[in-house]
């Protein structure tokens, strides 16, 4: 018996070539209803969604789906808020795509009511919760907890914010007593760093506010604390007071 040889009954052997199966002359089947040209066609194609210039399912329209997929990555593993400009060099786009990126979002978050917000705090972003959510959110971290800022504390770190920046001695003769205990605390707790000497006598240390205080209050910059006129007493506030501190008044 020879091996490889001709077939023993004479028949020609069936080749099956591109142009058809095997002596049927039927086009040949490569597994699917669309042809060798659609098959290409849509290995070729990229599905939608997956390049930076199509929407993701949900997303806000004409944004791309990977660059909000992208920020949304980094927001949520940052500790602290992101600049702009740190995040358009990961994402490798220009600030002011950013800036429209988050804006985006954080309008998208809002129309879906969620429970979160994205936030810009501190000169960067941040998610960080809804402030409908607050009665939950101080019951989750409040409880138990009793690791509070002192009146003292709260008064001298007042003075800090308004007025940075601003020396030891300024401030206690603001407060009327002694501070050092005071700005010690601060400083431990993270809310008032040193940021810099008086050019004066002395070069007594100067103290200013932190980031972690702009994110504890949720504000951009100092800027945005609110007007210390809102908090000083009327002109009618202060007569009746006045004549309160006269004998016989």
């Amino acid at each position: 018996m020879e091996l490889g040889g001709e077939p023993s009954d004479g028949q020609e052997p069936q080749r099956a070539d591109a142009a058809g199966e095997a002596g049927t002359g039927k086009p040949l089947d490569l597994g699917g209803p669309a042809g060798p040209a659609e098959q290409v066609a849509n290995l070729t194609e990229p599905p939608r969604g997956q390049d930076g210039d199509d929407d993701a399912p949900g997303a806000p329209s004409g944004l791309g789906a990977e660059q909000l997929r992208a920020l949304e990555a980094v927001l949520m593993v940052a500790d602290s808020p992101v600049e702009p400009g740190m995040l358009a060099q990961l994402l490798e786009v220009a600030p002011a795509r950013v800036e429209e990126l988050c804006r985006a979002l954080a309008e998208d978050y809002e129309r879906q009511g969620r429970g979160f917000v994205l936030a810009r705090v501190a000169g960067g972003y941040r998610y960080q919760s809804h402030p409908d959510m607050a009665p939950y959110i101080e019951r989750f971290v409040l409880e138990g907890q009793s690791a509070r800022l002192s009146a003292a504390a709260l008064e001298t770190l007042a003075i800090v914010a308004y007025k940075q920046p601003v020396s030891r001695a300024q401030i206690a003769s603001i407060r009327g007593v002694s501070v050092e205990g005071v700005l010690r605390t601060l400083c431990q707790r993270g809310y008032v760093t040193e940021v810099g000497r008086d050019p004066g006598p002395g070069q007594a240390v100067l103290y200013g506010t932190t980031p972690l205080l702009l994110e504890r209050l949720g504000l951009d910059s100092v800027r945005d604390l609110p007007p210390l006129g809102d908090f000083v007493p009327g002109p009618e506030v202060m007569d009746a007071l006045e004549q309160g501190l006269h004998p016989g008044g």
